[in-house]
């Protein structure tokens, strides 16, 4: 029997230093220490030995067990920490190597456009202006006058607010004019804003339009201003942001707070004026709304039409690196697209 015990200690420390993963080390210990291993049965049959032999095969097979789940142990730890050590080294920095580079935000596209756009027009002498999103009707319509039946207003489709302020139901302006009628009740001539921000329509989108979107407006006010002065300000704004070479056209149009009013276009990006599908054969690409502020609009700013004249602008800005770049559907600045973006 002692034999027999000797043979199974020199066999299980045997397999025991082979062993290289706890998987092997758990069928290992199944194998000599579990209920159907060789030595439980071994102490299992002691019994049926004499009293000098079951004292001595008794001894020799506790002392191989204690010595076995000993072992075991230190297996276990050698194998954690071999497990640890070698996780250490895959994660391990080696000083040698550069840096990993993050990825570095920027600026989006539309903010690059307010930025540039602000900045003409400061170099030109106006400042920068803000006002409310929630409007009231009347600095959004009345003060620049599109009274409640004016037919304008069809055009404006607007998203009303569930509440009222001194009694009247304010709105989500739809336009930066709005901000206009502001500053025209607010400063002094000689006046020289532009006013920036979001505008909001309710109207459907598609490759050309949103619900929401920015727009710029401006205004300039003092004594002999004239429609040469306007045309001068806004030409020199289109052949700074679109470049020397870039034609610009005026025709005549309407709109409730200017008198007289007119259209600006540029010569078209794409086709250089020949016309194409982009411009619709026309060969210009409208940009702008403009004209002299009716005088209706300055007399209620609290500003005397008979002394004073001023011109006023329009400009939709989320059309502007369209026209620039040759995007066509104006709904990619805002699908935060990281492949469209990162090219601005």
């Amino acid at each position: 029997m002692i034999e027999k015990i000797e043979a199974i200690k020199a066999e299980a420390l045997e397999k025991l230093g082979s062993i290289g993963d706890v998987k092997e080390l758990e069928a290992w210990r199944v194998r000599y220490l579990g209920k159907k291993s060789p030595l439980t049965g071994i102490l299992r049959g002691l019994a049926a030995l004499s009293l000098e032999e079951r004292k001595a095969a008794g001894a020799a097979a506790n002392r191989l067990k204690n010595l076995l789940e000993t072992s075991a142990e230190q297996k276990s730890q050698q194998l954690r920490d071999a497990r640890l050590t070698s996780a250490a080294q895959e994660e391990a920095i080696d000083i040698s190597l550069p840096g990993r580079p993050y990825p570095v935000g920027r600026r989006h596209p539309i903010t690059q456009t307010i930025n540039e756009i602000c900045g003409i027009f400061v170099s030109m002498g106006f400042q920068v202006l803000e006002g409310p999103d929630v409007e009231l009707d009347y600095y959004n319509f009345e003060a620049l006058n599109i009274p409640a039946e004016h037919p304008s207003r069809d055009s404006m489709s607007t998203f009303w607010v569930d509440t009222k302020k001194d009694g009247k139901r304010p709105l989500l302006r739809t336009h930066t004019t709005a901000v206009t009628a502001r500053t025209l009740e607010r400063l002094e001539p000689p006046i020289r804003a532009v006013e920036v921000g979001k505008v909001y329509r309710y109207e459907a989108t598609d490759a050309t339009h949103l619900s929401i979107y920015y727009n710029i407006d401006g205004i300039a006010v003092d004594k002999g201003i004239t429609m040469a002065d306007l045309k001068g300000t806004l030409y020199e704004f289109a052949r700074r942001f679109f470049g020397e070479d870039r034609k610009v056209r005026f025709r005549a149009d309407y709109f409730p707070f200017v008198e007289p009013g007119v259209e600006m276009a540029i010569e078209c990006l794409a086709c250089r004026g020949a016309g194409c599908r982009l411009c619709g054969s026309s060969g210009w690409l409208e940009i702008l709304g403009a004209g002299m502020t009716h005088p209706d609009v300055l007399r209620r700013g609290g500003i005397d039409p008979k002394v004073y004249s001023s011109y006023a602008f329009g400009i939709g800005i989320d059309r502007l690196p369209m026209l620039r770049y040759g995007i066509d559907d104006i709904r990619h600045f805002y699908n935060n697209d990281l492949r469209f973006l990162r090219q601005f």
